[in-house]
């Protein structure tokens, strides 16, 4: 599968041959929280595409799971940091499935950096793939969804930001990547108003979820129970919740943080650096 074509011609049906039901595209969804998410989508019914970078085996992993569960799946490869293939990925939802009812945002870069050693470069890639990646998605989303869908919640797109709970604790680790995040918050808000009333937007942010690189299973359960509820978001949490927005008609505009309480613990530095805070 070349870097130049997002899908294998393979995995896409003839256009007009599948009828439409509910699909979804969710970014980053070869593993971690993506995978999650996409799984815990399919099982509620949903057709799935899965968007990848590099992943490819995961990624057929992925759709062979989800065909498993009795809904069509198909992988999707793009690099989100390129235009010209982030803009394909929606039109080969709907050759697919007939049409596409959500987008999850999911994927981001990670990037550690800090004030003292950022760099114009890494900022503007980061730039690319956390916010004008996601921001094209929904535009391209938007501009398929049906006129009709503004009077009819069964036809109203809707589109999930996947962001951090550290936007609501904030502290200086991390950047760029916090930076961007922030913007695609502020993007949430932005398009929730602009794109109404054919389309939902809404922002879903995550706690300490999956162990990184850098953190050993030990230092991330002591993080992981630096909460009110002495635990932060599992993928299932996360999964189970972006499945309540995409049905959840009346909400568009905000943010849902499931993340145990997480952001409301004060720590001068990041979740990956939490090791011996206390809780207050």
């Amino acid at each position: 599968m070349s870097a130049s074509t997002p899908f294998s011609s393979a995995n896409v049906p003839s256009s007009g041959s599948v009828p439409h039901s509910r699909s979804v595209l969710v970014t980053g969804a070869a593993k971690r929280i993506g995978r999650g998410i996409a799984l815990e989508f399919a099982r509620q019914g949903w057709n799935v595409a899965i968007h990848y970078g590099g992943s490819e085996r995961d990624a057929a992993e992925a759709v062979a799971e989800i065909e498993s569960l009795g809904r069509r799946a198909v992988a999707l490869k793009a690099d989100l940091g390129v235009e010209s293939e982030v803009v394909r990925l929606v039109p080969a939802c709907v050759e697919a499935f007939g049409g596409l009812n959500c987008v999850v945002n999911c994927a981001s870069r990670f990037d550690e950096d800090t004030a003292a050693d950022f760099s114009y470069a890494k900022l503007l890639e980061m730039t690319a793939v956390n916010v004008a990646a996601p921001l094209t998605l929904t535009r391209m989303l938007h501009e398929i969804t049906p006129d009709a869908a503004a009077s009819d919640d069964s036809k109203r797109g809707v589109v999930i930001n996947v962001l951090d709970q550290k936007l609501y604790n904030m502290n200086p680790d991390y950047l760029s990547y916090t930076l961007t995040k922030a913007a695609l918050d502020n993007a949430t808000i932005a398009l929730a108003q602009a794109l109404g009333p054919k389309l939902r937007v809404v922002g879903l942010a995550p706690g300490l979820t999956l162990i990184s690189a850098g953190q050993t299973p030990e230092t991330f359960a002591s993080a992981h129970r630096v909460t009110p509820l002495n635990r932060a978001s599992t993928v299932d949490d996360v999964a189970q919740a972006a499945c309540y927005l995409a049905n959840a008609h009346g909400v568009t505009g905000t943010t849902l943080v499931v993340d145990g309480g997480q952001h409301l613990v004060p720590s001068p530095r990041d979740v990956m650096y939490m090791i011996g805070t206390q809780k207050p």
